[in-house]
Order: structure tokens, then C-alpha cells, then sequence
């Protein structure tokens, strides 16, 4: 056995010999392996002990052992085994004996839509076992889907998914996973759903229809701005015989808000058999029609006279529709009630007028409109806040002032931050300098553009300046209420950022201190599995952490070599003495 084949990875563990590395990911690797006692094919994931040793790291790769056991379905790799030998951690799953997506598409480019709606009603079947044991997989893309010989698919990698599996884990993290295929809410850092997996789901159908993503990018936070706000071009620009029926599915569970994608992954795939139901339907139509055009044509030619076509299918038709008629005539009492006019026209003024009733809108009390206007305002920031402030709020407000002042004020003060934010024209849709605005507003819309570019220091700079210069001017009184705002809003991200990070910050320094301890295998084994866990995350504090570790990466020879020479120095100094 070649042992470069497998790196580190150990000739045996537990009762399986170990072969070639077949796949590779943040939370470790995975290799081909054979069951000593059955001579079984398996596929065995190993965390290296470097990583065992780094802080949360076992934990997740039990996490991620424990998703598999929860799931018992055809589509999903199934769990054989796990366990622990010289500080070596692995499991032992189901090896497929196929290809994935990724490598498909790159052979094919595209997929015929037939076989896109079968691939991917196996993986609702997935997802609903995900989702039915609790688990969002929240890294659904090409490289995670194997392929059979057979056309079965395997969902494979719940790695990503138990990176927030509690809590506890969910304040280390950041945005985790594959950028062309990440929901909008994913890529924000909100909460995500059931419908954040399904979201991904229509992106990849939609690479399988047209050999690209939805929307793609030269950096990952291009991709991810597009996510959150771009438009994508509709899947029948690329494919000519698409039906219309999955076009409109692939568009809705790629709709930025989450409520108006499908509600789970069982409704999903029967919309999608729906689909072959009705091509099947109108294909079936179309044969039956030219089939009964080929019986008449080869049908032998039968000349019939006067009398036997009156006595044909004419004469029964119309015996037919004379029975009919006189049923009709003799129904029942409340049925010659119900053909009425008088009392139709009745029955609908009653039900217009009950309708008038039952939906003219009671006047709310003080404490539901409140309620109200908080429910929109907890929603993102959208034009229905002016719903909130004029309807529900200014009136509050002038109603009992002394009731309501120090509850409504805040939430005016907030919805004013966004109406100076849409005057300000900071949808993006102008341009930085305009001679509409004031000089605050154009500020304001700079310190913005910084922010939304992910440059949260010249932001705060910005911010604060603009705060100080306006402090004495009270004709800006509005616009510093609004600077002030915002620079709050940015210093509390920044600070749940920072705890947000604690385990990349403590890992980089720990793989520091093993370089310095000269353990360069091990350190090396960090710096890489940090990259690949944080390497597209656009947040400045890991960009600077990940910029640190790939330069580490990079001079790691000359570190090493730099290092060999100073100790053999210091070894040499008291020869010479």
C-alpha cells in the first residue's frame, strides 16, 4: 500500500485497512476501506489529530456522526460504524460506486430536464429525512450529490450542517458554505430553514438545466451581493424545450424571501412528479389523436345508405339528449326552487351584505396597533415601516402621547433611519455624489457603500466623524440621529462578530504555538482546515485570520528552513566557545 496515497492516514483502524483518499473537506478526509472480516467496500472519514486536538472540533464531527444515525433513507449515505484509536477519530459510511454531480455536469455541461425532476425528487426524499430528524444541511450543491450507475443519488457531507447544530457552536461560526448555492438568509447570517436547503435545491437544478449557476461571480462576495438582491435569468433563455410547469418551481424556491418558496420538501416533490404527470398527460393526448386519424385512414372505405345513417350514431345521440331533457324537467322541489331567479337574486344580496359585515375592519385597540406596527417592524426593512409609522404609531402617538412617547418614539426614530437611507438613495440605484443631496445625506450613503463593501472600519470612520461634525448643528439634528443609529448598529454587529470568531482567532493562535514547538505537520493541518471552514466568509476579521494562515502556507518552507538554521546556530555558538 502506498502510503503517500493516504498521507497520514494510518494503514488500519478498527477491523477496516485503509486505502486510497477518495475525498477531502474542512472536518477532515475520506478514504476508500475494507472490512477485514466481510471484505466490504467502505468509505471511512478520519479527523486528523491535529485537528482533535483544536477546540470544537470533535464535538462536531460527533455531531456529524449523530446526523447520519438519525437518517434511514434510500437517498442519504448510509452509517456503518464509528470510533476512536491512537487519538484518531473516525466513521465508517456506505461507499458509492459512482460519480457526482460536479464531475457529471463537467462531462455533460447540461442534463435533460426529464432526468433533472427524477435527481431531484430523490432528494426532497433526503431533505425530508434531513429535515424530519431536525437537521439542516445548509451546503446542498453538485459536490455533495453522488450518482449511481442505477441513477439513485446519495446526499453525502452533514459536516456544514452540524457546524450549528446548537448554540453553543452556532456563536463560533460564520457563513458557512458554497456561495453559488447559499440562500439569501444564509448568506446575511440569519437564522436558516427547511426552506434555506430548498433554496439551494433550485439552484442546483437550475445548473443541471442550464450548466450554470443562477448567479455567479469573480469573488465570493459578488455572489453573495447578487444573492441577496441580483435578479437571475430565467432557466428558458437556455433550455428550449423546457416545460413551463418546472421553469415556474425552479423560479419559485429560488425567491429571495423564504415564506414564498415551497414549505417543505414533500410538496416540493410532488410538484415535481406533478410535472412528468402532466407531460405524460399531454404527450399521451397528442399520440391518441394521431392514432385515431391513422385508424380512419386505414380503416376500409364502407358506402352506407340514406337509412342506415339515420339509424346510426345520430339517431342515438339524439335519443340521448331528449332523455336528458325531460330529467331535467321533472326534478325534485328544491331544485326547481334553487332554478328561481327571484331566489338567487336573494341568496346573493344576502351573502354580499354578510360579506360587508363580517370583513368591515373594527376599529383596534391602542395596544394592537402597537402589536401591529411591531410586526412589521420586525420584518427587514421595506416600504411597509411607512404602513407602520403613518397608520399605526403617529396616530398612537397623538392620541396619548403620555402613554405612548417613550414606547413609539425609538421605533419612529428607527423607521427615519430607513426613510433617510431610501431618499438617500441607498438602494445603490444612484450614484455616490448627487446634487439632490445634502452633504450629510451624501455621508451617510458613503458610509453605506463601505459597509455593503464589507470595509466596517472606514464605515466607523465615516460615521463617527459625521456624528461629531454635526454636533452643534441643529438643523442636522435629524441626520446625526440618524448617523448615530447607524454607527450603533455597526459597533453591535462588530461586537457579535468578534464572539462570533473566538474559535478561528484561538485556533490560528494554537497552530502558532505548534509551529513554534516545531510540530510543522500539524500546524499545517490547521492553517489548511481553517481555510476551508472560513476561506469565503467575506467578514473582515476572518479575511485577516485567513489571509495570516495562507501566508503561513505559503513561506511554510522558508519558515521551516529559517527555523533548522536558527537552531543549528544556537547549537553551534557553544562549540565554538
Amino acid at each position: 500500500m502506498n502510503k503517500q496515497e493516504h498521507e497520514s492516514a494510518p494503514d488500519r483502524l478498527g477491523e477496516y485497512l485503509i486505502g486510497k483518499k477518495i475525498g477531502a473537506g474542512g472536518m477532515g478526509s475520506v478514504y476508500l476501506a475494507t472490512n477485514v472480516h466481510t471484505d466490504q467496500l467502505v468509505a471511512i472519514k478520519i479527523l486528523p489529530s491535529a485537528l482533535a486536538r483544536e477546540p470544537g472540533f470533535v464535538e462536531r464531527f460527533h455531531r456529524e456522526i449523530e446526523a447520519l444515525k438519525k437518517m434511514h433513507n434510500p437517498y442519504v449515505i448510509e452509517f456503518y460504524d464509528s470510533g476512536v484509536e491512537n487519538d484518531i477519530y473516525y466513521y465508517v459510511m456506505e461507499y458509492v460506486d459512482g460519480e457526482t454531480l460536479t464531475k457529471r455536469l463537467r462531462r455533460e455541461k447540461r442534463i435533460d430536464w426529464k432526468t433533472v425532476v427524477e435527481i431531484s425528487i430523490q432528494i426532497c426524499s433526503a431533505l425530508k429525512a434531513a429535515h424530519d430528524a431536525g437537521i439542516i444541511h445548509r451546503d446542498l450543491k453538485p459536490s455533495n450529490l453522488m450518482l449511481k450507475e442505477d441513477g439513485t443519488v446519495k446526499l453525502a457531507d452533514f459536516g456544514v450542517a452540524q457546524l450549528f447544530a446548537t448554540e453553543k457552536l452556532t456563536v463560533t461560526g460564520g457563513i458557512i458554505g458554497t456561495a453559488e448555492y447559499m440562500s439569501p438568509e444564509q448568506a446575511e447570517g440569519k437564522r436558516v430553514s427547511r426552506q434555506s436547503d430548498l433554496y439551494s435545491l433550485g439552484a442546483v437544478m437550475y445548473v443541471m438545466l442550464t450548466g450554470k449557476p443562477p448567479f455567479s461571480g469573480k469573488t465570493m462576495l459578488a455572489i453573495i451581493q447578487k444573492q441577496k438582491y441580483g435578479q437571475f435569468d430565467k432557466p428558458s433563455r437556455y433550455v428550449d424545450d423546457l416545460p413551463i410547469w418546472l421553469e415556474e418551481i425552479v423560479c419559485q424556491l429560488l425567491e429571495k424571501d423564504p415564506q414564498k418558496r415551497f414549505p417543505d420538501a414533500y410538496v416540493l416533490s410532488r410538484r415535481l412528479q406533478e410535472v412528468l404527470n402532466k407531460y405524460e398527460m399531454s404527450t399521451s393526448e397528442d399520440t391518441y389523436a394521431l392514432s385515431g386519424t391513422s385508424d380512419v385512414s386505414v380503416t376500409p372505405t364502407v358506402v352506407q345508405s340514406a337509412s342506415d345513417q339515420e339509424a346510426g350514431s345520430g339517431t342515438l345521440m339524439q335519443g340521448l339528449m331528449r332523455a336528458q331533457l325531460e330529467a331535467d324537467s321533472t326534478g325534485s322541489r328544491l331544485s326547481r326552487l334553487f332554478d328561481n331567479t327571484f331566489f338567487l337574486l336573494g341568496i346573493l344580496l344576502l351573502l354580499v351584505l354578510g360579506g360587508y359585515y363580517w370583513f368591515q375592519e373594527r376599529e383596534l385597540t391602542q395596544e394592537e396597533m402597537y402589536n401591529e406596527a411591531e410586526l412589521i417592524l420586525n420584518q427587514p426593512e421595506n416600504p411597509e415601516w411607512y404602513t407602520a409609522r403613518d397608520k399605526y404609531l403617529i396616530p398612537l402617538l397623538e392620541s396619548d402621547p403620555n402613554k405612548w412617547e417613550s414606547q413609539v418614539r425609538p421605533k419612529l426614530k428607527q423607521i427615519q433611519v430607513y426613510v433617510t437611507r431610501t431618499e438617500a438613495g441607498m438602494s445603490g440605484k444612484r450614484k455616490l455624489r448627487s446634487v439632490t443631496q445634502t452633504e450629510p445625506q451624501r455621508f451617510i450613503m458613503l458610509a453605506q457603500h463601505y459597509r455593503d463593501a464589507g470595509n466596517l472600519v472606514q464605515a466607523e470612520i465615516v460615521l463617527s466623524a459625521l456624528v461629531d461634525a454635526l454636533h452643534a448643528d441643529k438643523e442636522q439634528k435629524e441626520m446625526r440621529a440618524v448617523a448615530e443609529q447607524m454607527l450603533k448598529e455597526l459597533r453591535d454587529n462588530a461586537n457579535r462578530t468578534a464572539k462570533r470568531y473566538v474559535m478561528l482567532t484561538q485556533s490560528m493562535a494554537n497552530a502558532d504555538a505548534l509551529f513554534q514547538k516545531k510540530k510543522y505537520q500539524e500546524a499545517e493541518a490547521v492553517w489548511k482546515a481553517l481555510i476551508v471552514l472560513y476561506g469565503q466568509d467575506p467578514n473582515e476579521v476572518a479575511q485577516k485570520e485567513i489571509n495570516k494562515a495562507k501566508q503561513n502556507l505559503a513561506k511554510l518552507p522558508e519558515l521551516i528552513q529559517a527555523e533548522e538554521s536558527t537552531t543549528e546556530t544556537q547549537k553551534a555558538e557553544p562549540e565554538n566557545e
